[in-house]
């Protein structure tokens, strides 16, 4: 983790940071421990609204657009995506002015193949591997050619490095557009809304009064902008197991992310799914897909008075939960 391998190298003397000027840290999960760094001239960047909170919880300056220039050094935390990685170590190199650049991550997140590309970008000035992972420092980079750019897929979407499903439609929300109701009508919300496929297709019922797309990640949230002209879209950056609305939801659809970093999660299924309850009007309606192997029918029982199977694919499958049980947070 990051915490073994920065503060072993620091206390080591394997590697020093600059004694003045502010620190960028990009992207650090609530996981992580930075206590080796100097709290006053931290910066965080996260895009991630949970981990935002919890950094900004902590007393650090938490922003959520990434800065460009006025560092002395960053650190790049590594995320599973190669693409975002590359975007974040050009970001963090820009920063600098190509200063001094870390980057961490476990080998399971690519950081041999980072490494290998690093070697033939920058000045290497070292590296550590411990607990599975490396740690490696860097300065005169090269990498304006990994600045992040958007991807433009079927349909005129567009997407950029790191969010779900950047690289095409994901099948789980394909099939759901399939089968959407057609009898969606008044307030909704896209619980999940990444980048805004689902949304366009909620918006295509007439009987929608509004639409609120709830989003974790911000760059995707940033797409869905980009993606949607419709005036009755409303964009909330928020945790979606968290997020409560001014007044409740007629219908509220979602595909629930299921993984919380490579290991699967269906706790976070059964998440939204209570948060759905609660934001609904008493009579409200809630519609998800899911991996037919995920066991979320007990879970909708206990939030709906009403559980519907309303089909889905081979590989996926659709559910509503129809009236809550619950009473709103």
């Amino acid at each position: 983790m990051l915490h073994t391998r920065l503060t072993l190298a620091l206390r080591d003397g394997a590697m020093s940071l600059p004694q003045d000027g502010r620190l960028l840290v990009i992207g650090p999960g609530a996981q992580h421990d930075l206590s080796a760094l100097p709290k006053d001239r931290v910066t965080v960047y996260s895009h991630f609204f949970p981990d935002h909170a919890h950094w900004t919880s902590r007393g650090f300056d938490t922003v959520s657009l990434m800065p460009n220039h006025g560092f002395a050094a960053a650190l790049v935390c590594a995320p599973r995506s190669k693409p975002q990685a590359q975007a974040w170590i050009a970001a963090a190199s820009k920063a600098t002015g190509d200063g001094l650049v870390l980057l961490d991550g476990q080998k399971t997140d690519g950081m041999d193949s980072l490494l290998k590309a690093i070697r033939k970008k920058a000045n290497l000035l070292g590296t550590l591997s411990k607990a599975h992972g490396k740690l490696v420092w860097f300065d005169a980079a090269d990498v304006t050619d990994w600045t992040a750019a958007d991807t433009r897929l079927e349909g005129g979407f567009i997407t950029r490095p790191g969010v779900f499903s950047a690289d095409g439609i994901d099948k789980g929300s394909a099939a759901l557009a399939e089968a959407m109701p057609e009898t969606i009508s008044g307030r909704v919300a896209d619980l999940g809304a990444g980048w805004g496929y689902l949304s366009r297709h909620i918006l295509q019922r007439s009987g929608v009064t509004s639409l609120d797309l709830i989003e974790a990640d911000l760059v995707a949230l940033d797409c869905a902008r980009l993606n949607l002209d419709d005036a009755r879209a409303n964009f909330v950056w928020g945790d979606a197991t968290q997020f409560q609305p001014p007044q409740p939801y007629d219908v509220v659809i979602s595909n629930p992310p299921f993984h919380t970093g490579r290991a699967g999660d269906p706790n976070l299924g059964r998440a939204f799914i209570r948060s759905a309850a609660t934001m609904l009007t008493p009579s409200g309606r809630f519609v998800m897909v899911a991996n037919r192997h995920l066991p979320y029918e007990d879970t909708l029982a206990e939030q709906f008075n009403t559980v519907e199977d309303l089909g889905g694919t081979p590989g996926f499958k659709l559910l509503s939960g129809v009236k809550p049980r619950r009473t709103r947070r």
